[in-house]
């Protein structure tokens, strides 16, 4: 038997867990063990995940919470270091980009416990975001290194990495939306309009800078005009919105709380269109086919933008105005689903770690 660590701390690493452990349970060869650092802990967008998802209970919880990256990060490495000298693994893996991946890579490429990479080669190549800090570095530290795309692989080829590390296996969130998607299709949001525009906003560079916030919720009050707005908030935009006096119901601008990952998914998949900075949202919103306009001036998923129905509007108003038009007149780019992005590439991880055996002597 194999002895798998998987290490999640943030909703976009729940939501790809879940369909990986899934996958190795069913190979029936491998002994899995969860640790929840703690660094998304609002039961709003922790907990209720491992409840929708059926991800087992972690054995493991950091209860890091908050705090600078920095901080986050060293106190992460602090906690899980006792953990991984107890267990030792034959493998740990992480996931995404969050700073939970990078400190638990880290301490496994010191004592000498195997990493994998789920989502690895991915690149804005924006080095002012910590998601990119965190990505260049995993991914020099993992031996295994999973990839959703093909240009992912040649971000790897490029920065050196030896190939027999690098495995294309398609992206393991859409695996989790596959599955889950009928379900959540049997939801009825309450109040659900025949059109609407869904919002959702966390990033530092939105959220963080009150006068662009406020320019920025100006004009998606001016698009409720004609198309109406749900703003799904992360708690950390709730609170910037408040601080700025902004957060205020008007009749065609719904904020909502975090919501649950299931009615979330009905909400993208009904959407007229999505507006987000998110990366995971990207990815969902190509493969249901629902136009998406990124608040970013860059994106590591070019592929959503390449063959997906992602377009990238940066801190332009007018564009972001311009796309909703468009979309609403039915001018809107066509989008395609990328290549593997089949709800396989958790079965094609399992397979990959059970064939290669992981559980090989650990380095001194």
């Amino acid at each position: 038997m194999i002895s798998i660590l998987h290490v999640i701390g943030a909703r976009p690493n729940f939501v790809k867990a879940a369909a990986v452990i899934d996958a190795l349970d069913s190979t029936r060869k491998v002994v899995q063990k969860i640790v929840h650092t703690g660094q998304h802990y609002d039961p709003k967008i922790s907990e209720v995940f491992f409840q929708e998802l059926e991800i087992p209970k972690p054995d493991f919880n950091l209860q890091v919470g908050s705090g600078s990256h920095a901080a986050q990060t060293s106190e992460i490495m602090s906690r899980f270091e006792p953990i991984v000298m107890n267990q030792r693994p034959d493998l740990v893996l992480v996931y995404g980009d969050v700073n939970s991946t990078l400190a638990a890579a880290l301490v496994c490429a010191k004592v000498g416990i195997r990493v994998a990479h789920v989502e690895a080669g991915l690149r804005s190549f924006d080095r002012t975001m910590p998601e990119e800090i965190n990505r260049l570095l995993t991914d020099q530290i993992a031996d295994y290194l999973f990839t959703p795309s093909e240009d992912d692989d040649r971000n790897l080829a490029k920065e050196g990495i030896a190939p027999d590390r690098v495995h294309r296996v398609g992206n393991v969130m859409i695996d989790t939306l596959a599955r889950w998607l009928p379900k959540a299709l049997e939801q009825k949001p309450a109040d659900l309009l025949p059109r609407y525009a869904l919002v959702t906003l966390h990033r530092p560079s939105n959220v963080d800078d009150v006068r662009w916030l406020e320019s920025l919720f100006n004009c998606l009050v001016e698009l409720s005009k004609d198309l109406p707005v749900l703003f799904a908030m992360h708690p950390r935009t709730r609170e910037r919105l408040d601080k700025a006096g902004l957060a205020i119901r008007r009749d065609r601008f719904r904020l909502m709380n975090p919501v649950p990952y299931l009615t979330f998914l009905a909400l993208e998949h009904q959407a007229t269109v999505v507006i987000t900075d998110s990366g995971g949202v990207q990815e969902e919103t190509t493969f249901l086919n629902v136009p998406c306009l990124t608040v970013r001036e860059n994106t590591e998923r070019p592929i959503t933008v390449s063959l997906g129905t992602n377009e990238l509007v940066g801190r332009d108003l007018n564009a972001l105005s311009s796309g909703v038009r468009k979309v609403c007149a039915g001018q809107f780019k066509k989008g395609r689903i990328p290549p593997l992005w089949d709800g396989k590439a958790s079965q094609r991880i399992a397979s990959i770690l059970v064939g290669e055996s992981v559980n090989q002597p650990h380095l001194p």
